[in-house]
């Protein structure tokens, strides 16, 4: 009996053994599992997600007056674009005057501003000769309107035909205004240009240093009496549906291209910028139309025009006929 027992207590014990190893075996294999929850120590850590990774845009580009073609990306603001362009072509980015979009022409319609098609061409207008002019504020107005390319240069975007300047031939579309009176206006928004040739007096004699931008061969000739006098209808920015949106402050989105309405108020708020001020700015324009979406009166609006562009100083009616623009375009009135 004694050996029988011996030899069931040993089969017994031996059960007992393989079954704590497997249990054992299950245990580790419930540990290690990244989908099994551990009974000990709580859920497991899920696996880190892979970043969503947002592809690159590559755009081309070439110097105004002729280079190869280069591909730049990257940039988020209209500064590092002239930068990353600059350092595509080994210039200094302060040589960079401002871009047109799918043209190398002097075309105002075609300026970059705060929105790139997916598809644009950009060319980037350097700087070329500059000159020390004498003008004579025989008038009120010089005839002037003035913008900038968000990166510190403001310049000529228009001479009204039969103004002061547009008797002063050597006084060119696309010329920077470096210096009025020798204080230098780098650096200067455009509306801060604007202001200080608006304030001087009526028979001041003044001078302007301008700098042209660099031309190619073929474009070198002189000034028509009616240059920038009418400027061509605006173009659409690029072919695609969407374009790239630059900011200031912030990162750079890709958006829907602006529908029919937003570019109709757009346009004619920068006819009023002109007329109020004396600049042009598409980007401003469109910033404007932004604001306004929201907002269920004028006081609503020219309270976050406060908020938002205090520095420009909007006068009140200038704040009311940009109200009236975008009703207008919203009711298919313009």
């Amino acid at each position: 009996m004694s050996g029988l027992f011996g030899k069931k207590s040993k089969k017994k014990m031996k059960q007992q053994q393989n079954a704590a190893e497997a249990e054992a075996a299950r245990t580790e294999n419930s540990v290690n599992s990244p989908s099994t929850p551990n009974k000990m120590s709580g859920p497991s850590v899920p696996a880190p997600m892979q970043p969503n990774v947002r592809p690159k845009l590559v755009f081309h580009t070439q110097l105004a007056h002729g280079s190869p073609t280069a591909r730049i990306e990257g940039f988020t603001n209209v500064k590092e674009l002239y930068t990353e362009i600059a350092k595509a072509f080994n210039i200094p980015a302060d040589e960079i005057l401002f871009c047109t979009l799918n043209t190398h022409k002097l075309d105002m319609s075609r300026l970059l501003g705060g929105q790139i098609g997916l598809e644009d061409f950009i060319f980037a207008h350097c700087r070329g000769q500059t000159k020390d002019i004498e003008v004579t504020k025989s008038a009120p107005a010089l005839g002037l309107t003035i913008t900038d390319n968000g990166a510190g240069y403001a310049f000529i975007k228009r001479i009204k035909e039969d103004s002061i300047m547009d008797n002063v031939k050597t006084v060119c579309v696309g010329d920077h205004i470096e210096a009025i009176q020798g204080t230098n206006l780098v650096g200067a928004r455009h509306y801060e240009v604007a202001k200080r040739l608006k304030d001087l007096q009526e028979g001041t004699t003044f001078t302007i240093r301008l700098v042209e931008p660099r031309k190619a061969f073929a474009d070198i000739a002189p000034r028509s009496s009616k240059q920038g006098a009418q400027e061509a209808a605006p173009q659409k920015v690029g072919t695609g549906k969407q374009t790239l949106r630059m900011r200031s402050k912030g990162p750079a989105t890709v958006e829907d291209a602006p529908t029919e309405f937003e570019e109709r108020a757009a346009r004619k708020i920068d006819d009023l910028l002109e007329s109020f001020m004396g600049i042009r700015d598409m980007e401003l324009a469109e910033t404007m139309v932004d604001i306004c979406k929201t907002k269920n009166n004028p006081d609503e609006f020219a309270q976050a025009l406060d908020d938002r562009l205090g520095e420009f100083a909007f006068p009140d009616e200038f704040i009311f006929d940009v109200w009236g623009a975008i009703s207008d375009a919203k009711m298919g009135r313009i």
